[in-house]
Protein backbone atom coordinates (compact mmCIF):
# COMPACT_ATOMS: atom_id res chain seq x y z
CA UNK A 1 0.00 0.00 0.00
CA UNK A 2 1.35 3.71 -1.24
CA UNK A 3 2.70 5.43 1.95
CA UNK A 4 2.57 9.59 2.80
CA UNK A 5 0.49 11.98 0.86
CA UNK A 6 -0.34 9.80 -2.55
CA UNK A 7 -2.91 7.55 -0.63
CA UNK A 8 -6.41 7.58 -2.13
CA UNK A 9 -9.56 7.87 -0.13
CA UNK A 10 -10.30 4.50 0.11
CA UNK A 11 -6.82 3.49 1.36
CA UNK A 12 -7.02 6.66 3.44
CA UNK A 13 -9.98 5.00 5.44
CA UNK A 14 -8.84 1.46 5.25
CA UNK A 15 -5.57 2.79 7.33
CA UNK A 16 -7.63 5.25 9.58
CA UNK A 17 -10.59 2.05 10.29
CA UNK A 18 -7.49 -0.10 10.81
CA UNK A 19 -5.95 1.93 13.80
CA UNK A 20 -9.59 2.45 15.37
CA UNK A 21 -9.74 -0.97 14.99
CA UNK A 22 -6.09 -1.59 16.89
CA UNK A 23 -7.66 0.64 20.23
CA UNK A 24 -10.19 -1.82 20.67
CA UNK A 25 -13.06 0.00 18.70
CA UNK A 26 -15.56 -1.19 16.32
CA UNK A 27 -17.58 0.49 13.39
CA UNK A 28 -21.49 0.58 14.22
CA UNK A 29 -24.00 2.23 11.71
CA UNK A 30 -27.00 3.76 13.04
CA UNK A 31 -29.96 4.44 11.18
CA UNK A 32 -32.30 7.19 12.51
CA UNK A 33 -35.57 8.92 11.35
CA UNK A 34 -35.17 11.82 8.40
CA UNK A 35 -36.14 14.90 10.19
CA UNK A 36 -36.30 16.39 6.70
CA UNK A 37 -39.10 15.02 5.42
CA UNK A 38 -43.04 15.99 6.10
CA UNK A 39 -43.63 12.38 7.25
CA UNK A 40 -41.14 12.98 10.20
CA UNK A 41 -42.78 15.95 10.98
CA UNK A 42 -46.31 15.08 10.82
CA UNK A 43 -45.41 11.95 13.13
CA UNK A 44 -44.08 14.41 15.50
CA UNK A 45 -47.65 16.71 15.03
CA UNK A 46 -49.17 13.44 15.51
CA UNK A 47 -47.56 12.84 18.54
CA UNK A 48 -47.66 16.32 19.94
CA UNK A 49 -51.57 16.39 20.00
CA UNK A 50 -51.61 13.24 21.66
CA UNK A 51 -49.10 14.16 24.65
CA UNK A 52 -51.89 17.44 24.65
CA UNK A 53 -54.48 15.33 25.07
CA UNK A 54 -52.81 12.75 27.87
CA UNK A 55 -53.73 14.17 31.34
CA UNK A 56 -50.77 11.43 32.07
CA UNK A 57 -48.20 14.24 30.02
CA UNK A 58 -49.61 17.07 31.75
CA UNK A 59 -46.60 17.23 34.47
CA UNK A 60 -43.73 16.94 32.06
CA UNK A 61 -45.77 18.93 29.89
CA UNK A 62 -46.33 21.71 32.17
CA UNK A 63 -42.54 21.60 33.07
CA UNK A 64 -41.33 21.62 29.68
CA UNK A 65 -43.09 24.85 29.49
CA UNK A 66 -42.13 26.36 32.38
CA UNK A 67 -38.20 26.17 31.47
CA UNK A 68 -38.47 27.17 27.71
CA UNK A 69 -37.43 30.74 28.41
CA UNK A 70 -34.70 29.53 30.99
CA UNK A 71 -32.42 30.38 28.15
CA UNK A 72 -33.69 34.13 27.11
CA UNK A 73 -33.15 34.71 31.33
Amino acid sequence: MPTGAHLTPKEKQYRYRRRLRRKGLRPVQIWVPDTRTERFAGECRRQARLAARSAQEKPTLDFISEIADWHSV
